[in-house]
């Protein structure tokens, strides 16, 4: 066996003729598929979310044990209004993630101070100015190797110097809010939406999830995980994967603990780039917990994948139809019919979405029509320059 695929404790243990290292890691599976399962069922009896938010959030939770394995680790982010229960899970994910700890807002220092799983409430307003240093370490922390560095007096025999710390930022991250997520973070994430339930079963439980006997006994499987991260990783797996496809599928991977069959239904999903890079550690996980798991993980990952994709286009729309607006001339009325001429020149796009009722939907949901009047040749409106100019700058 190569020493990449084992851990040290695996190598140690080997010493021992005795000892069965493949019966270890049969009882690893057997319990971690047991925490799965488990963490699904004490969400499904203090939460009430899409079916589909389960199992994933299930995933991710498995991850945070170890997610040092891995070059990058996606962000969840629940979106939901006041009321919906996002605390309440904000508050579930946090005990059963590794180290989790839980705050009401964030700062520079304390992303890159403090270690362990971060679930972070009510945040909202990290684009606003004054931020940038948390906003960027935020929309790098969820890859491995993003490190800071501050100045730090010393005393010594001389007298103070300057010497310099190192943080590591990459660690597990989740994130709730009400409003929504800036672009380039949200890129970053697995976004879940919540509803507010109406199960009373649900709402009239209290949060004692620490008394819950199912968390009693996935604590007890994640404080004796062993070295289920020898089976689940290795450091080549990217490698492996990387050689797959370069090669069109032709090499095999060399890692025992590689399974080809992953690697051929990663390919088949059609997920790649960004998307490929946040949903991989939840597949391989996926993976080890059994097929079955895989499968499902792989329908619900393209189900977020493609609902993801969609509000991009729309936002990116909407940001275009905004910077439309704040470079507009006509102060006075305007036809309908006219700004969707105007607009589709303006973004170099002739689809035939784009037309009159879009473009009119698009100004009112925005909120960018001063005044409106229907004619006898179609709808006219006064458009809000002054507004539009103030938005555009958000996104600038």
């Amino acid at each position: 066996m190569k020493q990449g695929i084992l851990s040290e404790e695996d190598f140690k243990k080997l010493g021992n003729s005795s000892y069965d290292l493949e019966g270890e890691k049969d009882k690893n599976k057997e319990d971690w598929r047991e925490f799965y399962f488990g963490t699904i069922d004490i969400l499904k009896k203090y939460c009430d979310l899409k079916e589909e938010y389960y199992p994933i959030i299930s995933l991710w939770i498995i991850g945070t044990h170890f997610h040092e394995q891995f070059y990058t680790y996606p962000y969840l982010f629940i979106n939901a209004m006041k009321g919906s229960g996002k605390t309440r899970l904000l508050k579930l994910i946090k005990v059963l993630s590794k180290d989790g700890d839980m705050l009401n807002s964030l700062t520079e220092a304390v992303l890159f101070r403090t270690k362990g799983t971060l679930c972070i409430d009510e945040f909202e307003g990290v684009s606003r100015a004054g931020r940038e240093n948390l906003r960027e370490l935020l929309n790098s922390a969820y890859k491995k190797g993003t490190k800071v560095k501050r100045l730090k007096r010393k005393r010594t025999q001389e007298g103070e110097e300057q010497v310099i710390e190192e943080f590591n930022v990459y660690r597990p991250i989740c994130i709730a809010n009400i409003w929504g997520m800036e672009s380039v973070l949200g890129d970053r994430c697995i976004p879940l939406i919540l509803e507010k339930s109406v199960v009373s079963r649900i709402t009239k439980l209290v949060e004692v999830f620490e008394q819950d006997s199912i968390y009693t006994r996935l604590s007890e499987i994640s404080k004796g995980k062993c070295s289920l991260c020898s089976v689940v990783m290795s450091e080549n797996i990217y490698t492996e994967w990387n050689n797959y496809i370069t090669t069109n599928y032709t090499t095999t991977p060399t890692n025992n603990y590689i399974k080809l069959h992953l690697f051929k239904k990663m390919d088949e999903s059609g997920i790649d780039g960004r998307h490929l890079e946040l949903a991989l550690p939840l597949l391989i996980i996926a993976d080890f917990l059994g097929e079955e798991i895989l499968e499902n993980a792989i329908k619900i990952m393209l189900e977020i994948i493609k609902t993801k994709k969609e509000d991009e286009f729309i936002e990116n729309t909407d940001v275009s139809v905004i910077d439309f607006v704040s470079q507009y001339t006509t102060e006075g009325f305007v036809g309908i019919k006219e700004l969707t001429h105007d607009f589709k020149a303006f973004i170099q796009i002739g689809d035939e979405w784009l037309n009159d009722r879009w473009v009119g939907r698009a100004l009112k949901r925005l909120n960018l029509i001063k005044k409106k009047k229907r004619l006898s040749s179609g709808i006219y409106v006064v458009l809000d320059i002054t507004k539009a100019q103030e938005k555009i700058k958000i996104f600038r």
